[in-house]
């Protein structure tokens, strides 16, 4: 029987969406990437994400919430956020590693 919800998977990495929050990476590593979708705007009859945050986050549940957030920014369109989220992830796991 088939999957009736798969996981999106990006370069290896599982990619989660609740609602307007994005999760990239895996909950057991060091850190994650968060994206929220802060503003959408309609093209041509169909909702797009404008504005997003995207934190790097540590995943270190002793941290202060404010402490966890290592890197933020806020990017134009879902593309760009994913985009800039992988680089930062993948940067910080090997220097972790």
């Amino acid at each position: 029987m088939a999957d009736k919800n798969p996981i999106l998977m990006y370069k290896g990495k599982p990619l989660v969406r609740k609602d307007n929050t994005l999760y990239y990476g895996y909950m057991d590593e060091p850190c994650v990437i968060m994206m929220q979708i802060t503003s959408t705007k309609e093209v041509k009859g169909v909702e797009l994400s404008d504005k997003v945050l995207v934190q790097l986050v540590s995943t270190d549940e002793n941290l202060r919430p404010r402490d966890r957030i290592l890197k933020k920014a806020e990017r134009r369109g879902l593309y760009s956020a994913v985009d800039i989220g992988s680089i930062w992830l993948e940067r910080e796991l090997q220097k972790r590693a």
